[in-house]
């Protein structure tokens, strides 16, 4: 975790699918740099364990266990997180899974809880933390977490892909609406972080491809990097930070791509 001048202070922020990954670290990047944060997780034992983290470290912190695409739990977490930290300035929509197939055997179950955990997430934690970025035009900043995929497409992706371009819109929509009331948003599209989501998809496009599993990370995942470098968890976390503490709207609206020169949008 690396060290930044960039304030957060006297801001609290919401951070899902925050236990682990990515999420974990810009949760604690943010409160390195001043922010109180809400982890929000599935997995509640996760999320208190990297409350506890930035609390040992002089923090303010709260666990918060949430399942992003339930409406009855984003409004409980939601709820929780203001009740115990405050209202609301910045939503990191950081949850995600992975499922990779191709289109003619992906089943329709799966794509259905792949976009229900990435956009409708996405479009319920917005709704709820607007409650309070709206609340007396105290405005706010919200940051999708998209990908590469936000602007590119790859084999066995369909559902992901989809769900990451659909989050350009829903960013975009948001900056037109909340603009006059002091609302920014961003989508991040980081590279291939290596991250135990990264890490299992190796394995599995190995079999689909029936290559290696070194040939998936040398010749799919890093090909077309300038470096041959994964996307590393402080590349994206001192990004988001940047966007969370930018003090205009001239960004508002627009999607930032971390991936070392694989796409250059």
């Amino acid at each position: 975790m690396q060290i930044t001048q960039t304030s957060l202070k006297g801001k609290t922020a919401l951070v899902t699918g925050a236990a682990s990954g990515i999420g974990r670290n810009l949760a604690l990047v943010f409160a390195q740099a001043g922010a109180a944060v809400a982890v929000a997780d599935l997995n509640q034992a996760g999320a208190d364990a990297v409350a506890q983290e930035i609390v040992a470290a002089g923090g303010r912190a709260l666990g918060v266990a949430m399942d992003v695409s339930d409406e009855a739990q984003v409004d409980a977490g939601f709820a929780r997180a203001v009740a115990g930290l405050g209202e609301i300035d910045v939503l990191v929509a950081n949850a995600g899974i992975q499922i990779v197939n191709p289109i003619e055997q992906f089943a329709f179950a799966d794509w259905k809880r792949l976009l229900a955990i990435h956009l409708d997430g996405a479009f319920l934690c917005t709704k709820a933390a607007l409650r309070s970025m709206y609340k007396d035009q105290r405005g706010g900043v919200v940051l999708y977490m998209g990908s590469v995929h936000s602007h590119e497409a790859s084999p066995l992706k369909s559902a992901y892909v989809a769900a990451k371009h659909g989050l350009l819109g829903l960013a975009r929509v948001l900056a037109k609406e909340g603009g006059a009331k002091g609302v920014r948003s961003h989508v991040l599209c980081p590279g291939f972080v290596r991250t135990p989501l990264v890490d299992n998809q190796i394995p599995e496009q190995a079999k689909e491809l029936g290559i290696s599993e070194q040939d998936v990370v040398r010749n799919v995942m890093l090909r077309d990097t300038v470096d041959g470098a994964f996307t590393t968890l402080d590349d994206v976390a001192q990004t988001a930070l940047f966007l969370a503490a930018f003090p205009t709207a001239a960004l508002t609206g627009q999607s930032i791509t971390i991936s070392h020169g694989w796409s250059m949008n």
